[in-house]
């Protein structure tokens, strides 16, 4: 049985609404509404509640929401809609062997933007926080000062999407015990700034796009991060565009596996530390600073790159990089350096005498758009295996001579616009060159300058350089 109790005071009405799923106190002048308990969805009582507070559905200016969660529910998150001038909040469970889900509402009498503040109490057996509050794009601020759990394992989506969020606060925060923070702050595309320095995470095993999309993230601490433990960093900063720097000197990973696209996208990164970021076990390096556009140094000498097998789109449209010294690269294993240096516009000069292409398939665009290098010493070279060079050379628009002699082209199959827009070159050496009859070379010299001297032998290349200037 229900029990409704009504009070007139000095301070206005209390009314309280009590039931074995519900318990809900109005005070203060009807000014604030807190939820003290709400276990699970009843419509009988949502709508006893509705009749109850029908005439006070204006006049509230903060509503309070307390919620505990019970050991058997899993998998939650929870969500805060508008609808029909009614807000919503919804606990979704899922059940922990058949992961269906099972959903609990209540609605209010008013308008969303009065919600100020949620408590949560978690009960003691619960371990993950996945997903936990999931696309709600209407918090702006959470506060764990008061949160003192030590066994939650898993923190994967717990924030995405949370697009109006300003502020976390991690004070008593402990992660001993998380393996799983991938996609955690996923798209919080209003926060700026995020200090997990109190955190230890010595477990973690997957930070995968973990800070992607979050595009007005300014500045960030790292957490405190010792750790062996094979681990994911694969887009953990994708899309960060307004992070001006970067410092890992309190993260020291020992068993990175997948760096891929790590700080893609990160358009005002202009300085990074990455000196404790052991890179031995990584085998995937592709896209890792594409359009890290506001980049003008970036120091290498640990890395150690034995067991990359992709390298494709590295330093694509990293435009600000004037050099780069990639002397300690061990290239052996790579098979992919499609567009590794694609426009590097500012690049003058780069030495990859030490670069091991023997295994190397695709070389596509891999110099493309690097308009301010001048000259290119490519003489170690091994092409054997290459099928691919597509745009190779495009838009290098300084370079005069080109000696590629010791290139072995028997097995490319595209080498469409390879030289296209090489306005300034006078002299190109393809003397080794012996390509098989379904070669495709179109558009091969278009945009260089009839003054080039070609040194080549074979017929269907000779073919296309006199069809572009007769």
């Amino acid at each position: 049985m229900s029990e409704t109790k009504n009070n007139h005071n000095n301070n206005g009405m209390l009314i309280k609404i009590r039931s074995k799923y519900i318990v809900m106190k109005i005070f203060d002048n009807l000014k604030d509404i807190k939820f003290l308990e709400l276990i699970r969805y009843n419509k009988k009582y949502q709508n006893m509640m509705k009749r109850k507070l029908k005439d006070y559905k204006n006049v509230f200016s903060k509503i309070e929401i307390e919620i505990i969660l019970k050991e058997n529910e899993f998998g939650k998150f929870i969500n805060i809609e508008n609808k029909n001038m009614n807000s919503s909040i919804h606990v979704y469970l899922n059940d922990n062997k058949e992961e269906t889900k099972r959903k609990r509402k209540i609605t209010f009498l008013g308008d969303i933007n009065k919600i100020t503040k949620i408590k949560i109490v978690l009960d003691n057996k619960i371990k993950s926080l996945s997903k936990f509050f999931y696309d709600c794009h209407c918090i702006k601020k959470i506060n764990f000062t008061k949160f003192y759990k030590y066994d939650i394992n898993d923190m994967s989506y717990m924030f995405y999407g949370c697009s109006s969020l300003e502020e976390i606060n991690f004070m008593n925060f402990n992660a001993d015990n998380v393996t799983n923070m991938n996609h955690m702050f996923y798209d919080c595309s209003s926060l700026k700034r995020l200090n997990l320095s109190n955190i230890n995470a010595n477990n973690l095993q997957d930070m995968s796009w973990m800070f992607s999309k979050c595009y007005k993230l300014e500045e960030i601490n790292l957490p405190n991060f010792i750790s062996h433990n094979p681990i994911n960093m694969s887009k953990m900063f994708e899309n960060c565009s307004s992070l001006k720097k970067l410092n890992f000197s309190n993260f020291r990973a020992y068993n990175v596996t997948n760096m891929s696209w790590m700080f893609k996208d990160c358009s005002s990164l202009k300085e990074i530390n990455l000196s404790n970021l052991n890179t031995n076990s990584v085998d995937d390096m592709s896209h890792i600073f594409e359009n890290c556009s506001s980049l003008e140094k970036l120091n290498l000498s640990n890395f150690n790159t034995n067991n990359v097998t992709n390298m494709s789109h590295i330093f694509k449209n990293c435009s600000s990089l004037k050099q780069l010294n990639l002397s300690n690269f061990n290239t052996s294993n790579v098979i992919n350096m499609s567009h590794i240096f694609k426009n590097c516009s500012s690049l003058e000069e780069l030495n990859l005498s030490n670069f091991n292409t023997n295994n190397v398939r695709d070389m596509s665009g891999m110099f493309y758009g690097c308009s301010s290098l001048n000259k290119l010493n490519l003489s170690n070279f091994n092409t054997n295996n290459v099928f691919d060079m597509n745009s190779m050379f495009c838009g290098c628009s300084l370079l005069k001579e080109l000696d590629l002699f010791n290139f072995n082209a028997d097995n490319v199959t595209y080498m469409n616009f390879m030289f296209d827009g090489c306005s300034s070159l006078k002299k190109l050496n393809l003397s080794n060159f012996n390509t098989n009859s379904s070669i495709e070379t179109f558009q091969m010299f278009n945009g260089c300058s009839p003054e080039l001297s070609l040194i080549c032998l074979d017929d269907s290349i000779k073919r296309e350089y006199k069809n572009i200037f007769k």
